[in-house]
């Protein structure tokens, strides 16, 4: 009779900058030409995590133009990068949660003259 061992989660959660652009009720502000979200999103690789949160945007009508992975926590610090006890939090939630985080969102407004 064998044991049933939980195997360990091959989960690990990835820093990702995702840059969005306009789209009809994307619930960005007034006179924004885009966004930039700091997101904390789970996968088995970084490719997973791209993919799940790029659907999730999409969902949420959102228009996701780019992409860039920062790694996980191990890699970014290996890498240097000073990390605050919050930003781990989230990346614990997003794990916890098997779930895509949106930290923050930093919208992008153009240089144009906005006319109202």
């Amino acid at each position: 009779m064998t044991d049933k061992v939980k195997k360990p989660s091959r989960q690990k959660a990835y820093t990702l900058l995702v840059e969005v652009g306009r789209k009809e009720d994307d619930g960005l502000p007034k006179g924004a030409t885009g966004a930039a979200l700091m997101i904390y999103a789970s996968g088995v690789d970084e490719a997973e995590a791209v993919r799940e949160t790029v659907a999730l945007l999409k969902q949420a009508d959102l228009a996701p133009l780019d992409v860039t992975g920062y790694g996980t926590l191990e890699e970014r610090l290996a890498e240097g990068h000073d990390i605050s006890d919050d930003e781990i939090a989230l990346m614990q939630r997003a794990l916890d949660e098997n779930s895509v985080v949106v930290a923050q969102m930093t919208p992008f407004f153009g240089d144009e003259k906005n006319e109202s």
